[in-house]
This record gives C-alpha cells, structure tokens and sequence, in this order.
C-alpha cells in the first residue's frame, strides 16, 4: 500500500510538472485564459496564429536586433536598451519604444528614451526622443520624409555611404543632392524642441532637409521668425521690437 501511495505521489507530481510545460511553452491545445495578478518575466513575444512576430517587449539582456521580412538582423547598438518593438503583418520593424537610464564607472549618465513609428518596410516617420546627460538635455519631435521602399531600401543606405565614400570629395555633395532629388533619401523635415543654449525651436526644413524657418525663444525669453536661404543664411528675421 505504501508503495502505491508512493506511486500516486509521483505521478500526480508529474502531471502537475507535465501541465505547467504545456502552458508556459504555448503547445496547442484548448485557448486558455489565465489572469494573473503580476507576472515576472524577461521577454514577451506576442505572435500570430501561425508564429508571426507582432509585438516583443523585452529587459536589455533579451533584446532582438531589427526585423525585415520575417527575418530578424543583428542591432549590437540595441544591447544597452529595454523597450518594446513593433512588427507588421509581413514581419518587418514597423517602429518601437527604447529607453535607458545609466550612470558608468566614470560617473557619467548614459539616459534616453525613444518613440518611433516606421514608414512600411522604411526608417523612422516620426520620433519622440528625449536624450540626457550631465552635459545637456535634449527632448524634441522629430517629423521626417522617409522614401517609399520601392525607390530606395533600408539596405541602401548602406550601399549610398559606401559609394559616396569612393567618389572623390568634390564629388560627393553632388551625388547626395541628386539621390535627394530623386526623393531615395530620408530627410527630417520638422524638429520641435529644445537647443543646447537652453532654447525653445520649430525648425520647418524642405524636401533636403535645409532649415529655411526657425521659430526661436531664447533662454532669456527673447522672441524671434527666422528666414533663411538655401545656404543657411538668415534672410529676414522678424522681433517683438520691430516697427510695423
């Protein structure tokens, strides 16, 4: 009788054990809905039906590197980062949240915060982005064109340094000018915030990302529109103080 006690003992144990496998490694069976007061976890993978990747929120140890195509490529810029990511139906970087938050052996704050969301298939159409250090503080909107990934892909970024490079130096600002008129580069258009003098800026830019509006307020309160040229020249500035 002991002997079957004992028996029963186990394999009660073992079934108990065997349960918590099947739901803790998602194997298919019954939809289950648990709720938990608190779950303590490393990474999330929230996936479609057939295992597509759509949502990963992940600590830093854990965190993936980028996704194009269903296929996810090496980010060693993204190991210092907590956060979550984004991925669309075709199983590419759709946009994220990152953050961090740091003092090193030498004293120095390493924090920031990133919100982004993708054009298809493409970089970062608009960024929430707040970066801090003992040195400065910087928190702005990012507004940017990003190419239709038909006319220039996340890869070619890439291929456009690596040409650039090669080309003598004369050269080169022309061959970026025309991959800019051919509307193949990413250019920030709108950047609202903050400046390292401690003021407050809308910059409005043009199709190659040239500042040609700047609303200003200076850390003192001053007040100023500036219009500029295509070479960054102040054309017409416009003051609280000037005469009508």
């Amino acid at each position: 009788m002991s002997q079957l006690r004992t028996f029963l003992a186990g394999a009660t144990t073992m079934a108990a054990a065997l349960a918590a496998i099947v739901t803790l490694t998602g194997a298919k069976g019954p939809a289950r809905h648990e709720t938990f007061d608190e779950i303590t976890v490393g990474r999330i993978n929230i996936v479609e039906p057939d295992g597509t990747k759509r949502i990963i929120v992940s600590n830093k140890a854990q965190f993936p590197g980028d996704f194009l195509q269903g296929k996810e490529g090496a980010r060693p810029d993204r190991r210092s980062v907590a956060g979550m990511l984004f991925i669309n139906e075709k199983g590419t970087e759709n946009g994220g949240l990152i953050q961090k938050g740091s003092i090193g052996p030498d004293g120095k704050i390493s924090s920031g915060l990133s919100l982004t969301f993708d054009r298809f298939r493409q970089d970062q159409a608009l960024q929430l982005m707040n970066n801090d250090s003992a040195e400065h503080q910087m928190t702005g909107i990012k507004i940017n064109d990003v190419p239709y990934y038909g006319l220039a892909s996340l890869k070619d970024g890439e291929r456009f340094r690596e040409e650039s490079r090669k080309l003598p130096e004369a050269e080169r600002r022309a061959y970026w000018d025309k991959l800019a008129d051919g509307a193949r580069l990413m250019q920030n258009r709108i950047w609202l915030g903050n400046t390292a003098g401690k003021a407050s800026s809308l910059q409005l830019k043009d199709a190659k990302g040239r500042v040609r509006m700047m609303l200003l307020v200076s850390a003192d309160g001053k007040a100023e529109i500036q219009m500029l040229d295509e070479q960054g020249k102040v054309t017409r500035s416009i003051t609280p103080d000037m005469k009508s």
